[in-house]
């Protein structure tokens, strides 16, 4: 007789007692074999000694707030899923967990199956147009591999080959998302950020840059940009800044 594969182990972290119990009983339900801890500095530890699967870490925690013991987890071991449930819709610090690691960001009250889908990596991609990307560089290439990979993930992406053209489309229909090169002839791109946030100031723009520059993310991040992707671009990195994006998005709008 074939052995049963070994259960996924899986670190449930949160300061609730009750909320802690009933996502482990359901997690074990699924076939998981559940720790508990009940705040980041006991995570660690936890998380060092066991190296479990997938981490559901509680966002506003004493004792090692959330966002900080995922920067450790994932220094620890970026290969472990770490799926953060937040009491609150506070959308920067939801941005700050996507962008240091974090596979899914659920607000509570969270269902269990959505906690349980994201441990194995089975939650949905965005639904198909839900997200509107404009793709803004002079380089045909890079367009071309970014529409590319945006589409395949189901987003709605249109090409804009410099700032005017992106200024122009932005104005005649305004996209959820520009990824906007920074360094393009003509207006550069932190010039066309100001004139996009002035048009369209609900639309999140992510700068992306072909030299790595402290300054000039700093000067981009103070002009109104939502991120900064320096080149060659970490697809994985881009697709978390892009979902955290229009999940903050989609919290303004209430």
């Amino acid at each position: 007789m074939a052995e049963r594969p070994a259960a996924r182990k899986v670190l449930v972290v949160d300061d609730d007692p009750d909320m802690r119990a009933a996502v482990a009983e359901f997690l074990n339900m699924q076939g998981f074999e559940v720790v508990e801890a009940s705040n980041g500095l006991e995570a660690l530890l936890q998380v060092k000694r066991l190296r479990p699967h997938g981490v559901v870490l509680d966002i506003m925690m004493p004792r090692l707030g959330g966002v900080q013991a995922l920067r450790h987890i994932h220094a620890f071991d970026p290969r472990i899923t770490v799926v953060v449930v937040s009491g609150v819709a506070d959308a920067d610090l939801l941005r700050q967990a996507s962008l240091a690691g974090a596979s899914a960001c659920l607000t509570k009250p969270a269902a269990f199956a959505e906690i349980a889908a994201a441990l194995r990596g089975r939650l949905p991609p965005p639904r198909r147009g839900a997200g509107r990307v404009l793709v803004v560089d002079d380089e045909r290439e890079v367009r071309e591999i970014l529409q590319e990979f945006l589409a395949e993930k189901g987003y709605d992406v249109r090409p804009a080959h410099d700032a005017a053209a992106a200024i122009a489309a932005v104005t005649a229909e305004p996209p959820d998302v520009v990824l906007l090169d920074i360094q393009m002839p003509g207006l550069g791109g932190v010039d066309a950020l100001a004139a996009i946030r002035a048009v369209a100031p609900d639309v999140k723009v992510i700068m992306v840059s072909g030299t790595s520059s402290d300054d000039l993310a700093s000067r981009a991040l103070a002009y109104g940009a939502f991120d900064y992707v320096a080149k060659p671009i970490d697809l994985a990195y881009l697709q978390r800044s892009l979902e955290t994006a229009l999940m903050m998005k989609g919290l303004e709008r209430g």
